[in-house]
């Protein structure tokens, strides 16, 4: 994109402040040494040489001796980040999106290179970035020091792994680790919590620090989309073992997101391929959809991620949720008061794709009220339309401060 980009003062003087407790959080992994390429598959074709408090819960802000309380550490942060680095924060990615590889198992320079030029919230894997143990972990930590030189922060390093059908890592007997089944099977709130640590423990091992798991949503219909990935089909038996996989992940060091809000379940149909819509009312949605959300609120929930769906008896139109002003404000921050990370459901889907332009998606987005932007279909568009939206007024820079104060908290939170 053309940038140079530099961190102001004031950031490099928090990554001192930080620095003993990034180097505890990087060492989690066996480091290895970086590797000099970004290497992607064999036979695919690439362009270049490829390549623990809970956040929310205010942990942290008393000053210890002679050190900056979290409060300060955030707001000096904040304002050291140009605009151009702030809006970089809001966006969650495929490591490809970065570097254009053909599938990147590796990170070296161009990673590097990438991250310097646009150093994202976050990146998001997937199983074919995933080849073994050391080739993860290598991958991992190689990503988490380029972008913690350039930063002075971590990055959030990505994956789904709910377990059954979606599962990433589990279901590649080169890991060597548990396969966790299909939540449909869990038959009992202690079972989904030793689930969820099992996930945990083998991911942080790995190197990782997000998982974007739970599922929340509540497959009261036949033919639902959900399937075997939900716990069941009512809020009595999701929202206790919702509550107890957040706790199971969070006690691991893994940050974790209950999805999809405000409940998908009721729907039938992808929203990979299309538009889902259910009939849904705001009086059922607290009766039903909205419990289990509220019980991985309850718990620390570092992150909800709002699905595609449109509820036309709730919002009034037609706008898919994860764009809804009414759906995201409204519902989630005013009424349900949550104060941590909101991320959209990938914007690479046919549910969003096919009635917003790329370079409008990420700005719809964050004027619904969230925070992070995962996978849009075009990041250069989607990143280039928020600095538009800024320099014109329709988005004002406090708005962005907002969600990157909220990003850098849960970031500081996990180096301690």
């Amino acid at each position: 994109m053309g940038r140079r980009r530099s961190f102001a003062p004031a950031l490099v003087a928090l990554a001192v402040i930080a620095a003993v407790g990034v180097a505890a959080w990087a060492a989690w992994p066996s480091l290895m040494q970086a590797g000099p390429d970004d290497r992607a598959e064999p036979g695919v074709a690439v362009g270049e040489v490829s390549d623990r408090p809970a956040p929310g819960s205010g942990e942290g802000t008393e000053p210890e001796g002679g050190r900056p309380s979290l409060d300060e550490r955030v707001s000096e942060a904040v304002s050291g980040m140009t605009l151009e680095e702030k809006v970089a924060q809001l966006f969650v990615v495929r490591p490809e999106d970065l570097t254009h590889v053909g599938t990147q198992v590796a990170a070296g320079e161009a990673t590097r290179a990438a991250l310097e030029e646009l150093p994202v919230g976050g990146i998001c894997y997937f199983a074919q970035n995933l080849v073994d143990p050391d080739q993860t972990r290598e991958m991992l930590s190689n990503t988490q020091a380029y972008y913690e030189e350039v930063t002075g922060l971590p990055c959030f390093l990505a994956v789904d792994e709910e377990g059954g059908t979606v599962l990433r890592v589990g279901s590649n007997p080169a890991f060597g680790v548990e396969r966790i089944g299909d939540m449909r099977d869990v038959a009992s709130d202690e079972e989904a919590r030793q689930a969820a640590v099992t996930i945990g423990s083998y991911l942080t091992d790995l190197g990782f620090n997000v998982d974007f798991a739970p599922d929340a949503d509540i497959a009261d219909v036949e033919g639902s989309t959900l399937g075997l990935r939900s716990f069941g089909a009512s809020a009595e038996v999701v929202a206790p073992r919702v509550r107890a996989q957040v706790e199971g992940f969070l006690s691991t060091g893994i940050l974790c997101s209950a999805k999809h809000f405000p409940g998908i379940g009721g729907a039938v149909g992808d929203s990979h391929d299309g538009t889902i819509t259910a009939d849904t009312t705001v009086e059922e949605l607290r009766a039903s959809e909205l419990v289990p959300f509220e019980a991985a609120m309850e718990a620390g929930v570092p992150f909800v991620m709002v699905g595609h769906i449109t509820l036309p008896n709730v919002t009034g139109d037609r706008v898919p949720a994860s764009l809804s002003h009414a759906i995201v404000q409204g519902l989630l921050r005013d009424e349900l008061g949550y104060d941590g990370i909101v991320i959209t459901d990938a914007l690479n889907m046919g549910a969003v794709v096919e009635e917003v332009g790329h370079d409008r998606i990420g700005v719809q987005a964050l004027l619904a009220g969230v925070d992070m932007v995962l996978m849009p279909a075009d990041l250069e568009a989607a990143y280039q339309g928020v600095l538009d939206a800024v320099a014109s007024g329709e988005l004002s820079e406090e708005r962005i401060d907002e969600s990157v104060a909220r990003i850098v908290r849960t970031k500081l939170e996990l180096v301690g």
